[in-house]
């Protein structure tokens, strides 16, 4: 195609030049091309400035010397563009931090809900009846008395059969877990026809009593009310005790699954007590299915609400501080609300939760975690999430929060309120807000002279049986976290107040929700509340399920339906 061959012979009409004339072999057309654009674009020598005007002049130049120059034309355009208009920065910018909002829950408002809700409280208070003398509305075709007698006669134990041999259990826990291990053993002691040796308690490490079963309960009145049922005696015979070199760690501890049923120990506990004549059930709570025959029920009415009582110096204080209550209760005729107030440091601590502490309070939950479970709560993998907790209804109750809760259910400023508790976490800090809301407050502290509540201390279920008689005794019966002390004490409201609990127990994953919105209106809250007293009203009155506790729920299995309706209000305190 060219006039010269790349490697031709440089002739011109068949005339080669002189060698001295010859001239340099032409360059390729391509690259001729090239350098000569080059050239006359270099020719500008445009002056770069900046970085940016450095960076297009090369891309274009390398667009420039490709022939795709038509396909880059678009987008160099576009480029251009957005660096004239400033849209694209070659600056390094930092990014943007999304703060997220902090999850339902995580943050302890109820004093913000306090501060907007306390007008309104003051205001209503002076226009509004007390709601202790409304609270409950039983009807008369639901009353129920306690029948345990009649149901024990007809399940046949009027008289006892020889002994299979003797029955020595170890109740653990505190107060009313000790309860109930002393009902359950009553109960196996007459399925199995044992002679029953008064129980003998362990030394818990988070309650720390060393308190006996005589400092608690009236040994020999329980003896006395057993009598025609199921033999108990205070101690193992010599005799036996001889057959066991004077030891009784050497009687065998036979290992009772939980919740175990009376077949089981028919078949597999009967026939050691035969054979050796004494065995151990070590420890022994909850160690007896809910769902057992009425025979042996009737065995554990018996037991719960007639042969245990407390000790003469628990009755005789426990009395002379109900007393005092109905007095400062004046005027709301003898009437006042007992709270169980789960707020103490080692609950608080369990729970996880988060309140307005901040570091110190996070500081000393970890310290109360360590101490009393020790890693429990910082195992690999294990998550704990506060907000959650609170939102599920699992953070126990500040004294504020059932202050403002009892206040919404039209409870005024004149209410006399008893806290049962044991030491409150920073009291003087939380409790104020209380004591505010409700000036007729008492605790055994205040109610119980100093030298009357001496002979107590450092003895935590015989201070906790102090308690139970006076939250036994009151018109309303508040519960804030659950455990065996409120458990027990709604089944013994059932058995004494015609089967009516007469306990506020309330939807905490509800108050977590209200608690938790420091713009709500009184009105609405106001609402709430009384919807849950009402509620409760509504499940005063409810009968034991199969899975349930009998200490729970007393009806059928402990009580029978009145037929002429009585009143289940009681003029004189009922001490037990």
């Amino acid at each position: 195609m060219h006039g010269f061959s790349r490697l031709g012979n440089g002739r011109a009409n068949g005339v080669s030049p002189p060698l001295s004339t010859t001239p340099s072999p032409p360059s390729s057309p391509r690259f001729r091309h090239s350098r000569s654009k080059n050239a006359s674009f270099g020719s500008r020598s445009p002056k770069l400035h900046t970085f940016a005007e450095r960076l297009v002049y090369i891309v274009l130049s390398a667009v420039y010397r490709k022939r795709g120059v038509l396909l880059f034309a678009p987008l160099v355009y576009i480029s251009g563009m957005l660096l004239y208009m400033g849209s694209l920065s070659l600056e390094v910018v930092a990014p943007v931090v999304v703060v997220k909002p902090a999850p339902p829950g995580s943050t302890y408002r109820s004093p913000q809900v306090f501060e907007k809700l306390r007008p309104f409280m003051q205001d209503d208070g002076n226009h509004s009846s007390n709601a202790l003398m409304t609270a409950w509305h039983v009807k008369s075709h639901q009353s129920w008395k306690h029948c345990v007698n009649q149901s024990i006669s007809q399940a046949g134990y009027s008289e006892l059969p020889r002994s299979n041999g003797f029955l020595i259990i170890e109740a653990n826990g505190g107060l009313n877990q000790q309860r109930l291990s002393i009902c359950d053993a009553v109960a196996v002691a007459g399925l199995l026809n044992a002679t029953l040796v008064i129980p003998m308690f362990h030394l818990n490490s988070v309650w720390r009593d060393s308190s006996k079963f005589g400092d608690i309960f009236d040994e020999g009145f329980f003896i006395y009310a057993l009598r025609n049922n199921v033999n108990v005696i205070k101690e193992l015979p010599e005799d036996v005790l001889a057959r066991f070199d004077n030891n009784i760690s050497n009687i065998v501890n036979l290992r009772v699954k939980a919740w175990s049923s009376p077949t089981y120990y028919i078949q597999k506990v009967l026939p050691k007590l035969l054979q050796m004549g004494a065995v151990r059930i070590a420890p022994f709570s909850n160690r007896l299915a809910q769902a057992v025959p009425s025979s042996i029920q009737g065995l554990r009415c018996l037991a719960n609400y007639e042969a245990l009582r407390f000790s003469q110096p628990i009755r005789t204080l426990a009395e002379k501080m109900v007393d005092r209550m109905v007095k400062n209760s004046s005027m709301s005729g003898g009437k006042y609300v007992s709270v169980h107030l789960r707020f103490e440091k080692d609950m608080v601590a369990f729970s996880c939760c988060i309140y307005d502490g901040g570091e110190e309070e996070k500081r000393e939950m970890d310290i109360a975690r360590e101490r009393g479970w020790r890693g429990k709560f910082n195992k690999t993998g294990r998550i704990i999430r506060p907000g959650a907790i609170r939102m599920d209804g699992k953070c126990p109750l500040t004294p504020l929060e059932v202050g403002m809760m009892l206040r919404g259910m039209g409870f005024d400023n004149t209410t006399s309120v008893y806290i049962a508790a044991g030491k409150i976490y920073k009291a003087e800090k939380f409790m104020a807000p209380l004591r505010q809301l409700f000036p007729l407050l008492e605790t055994k502290e205040t109610l119980a002279l100093p030298e009357e509540l001496a002979p107590f201390k450092g003895h935590s279920s015989r201070l906790a049986a102090l308690d139970y008689t006076v939250c036994l005794n009151s018109e309303v019966f508040v519960t804030t976290q659950g455990g065996n002390f409120p458990h027990f004490l709604m089944g013994h409201r059932r058995y004494f107040f015609g089967g009516h609990a007469k306990t506020i127990k309330p939807d905490k994953r509800k108050l977590a929700l209200l608690f938790d919105s420091p713009n709500i209106r009184w009105e609405y809250f106001k609402r709430q509340m009384q919807e849950m007293l009402h509620h409760s009203d509504l499940k005063g009155i409810e009968m034991k399920k199969p899975s349930s506790s009998l200490y729970t729920f007393p009806i059928p299995d402990c009580m029978c339906k009145q037929v002429e309706p009585g009143k289940s209000d009681r003029s004189t305190p009922i001490i037990i």
